[in-house]
């Protein structure tokens, strides 16, 4: 399934539902799913609900997205990760870099 994205409360934060496999192959999709950023948006959600796998790509996708954005001021969050894509994100330290809940 391709990435969905999606805004909520009131168009302030942007959620980006990845699907059940983050890897290399969703790159330009996930791309897309914060590149035409609403200029209300303050906050962006990646929600790894459904992720099953993720791999090395995605977490450099995670910074690219950043380092894209830098330039506004945005949140960032990663929800709803299963347990073993949060140890992936804990052992990457990626909890100094994005609000893991």
């Amino acid at each position: 399934m391709e990435i969905t994205s999606s805004y909520q409360n009131q168009g302030k934060v942007l959620v980006v539902d990845v699907g059940t496999k983050f890897d290399f192959s969703k790159v330009e999709d996930f791309r897309n799913a914060y590149g035409e950023l609403g200029a209300d948006v303050s906050h962006i959600t990646v929600d790894l609900s459904r992720t099953e796998y993720m791999d090395s790509s995605a977490l450099g996708m995670l910074l690219n997205m950043q380092k894209t954005l830098a330039e506004r001021e945005l949140t960032y969050s990663i929800e709803n990760a299963r347990p073993q894509v949060a140890k992936i994100l804990k052992i990457s330290r990626f909890d100094k870099k994005f609000d893991i809940k």
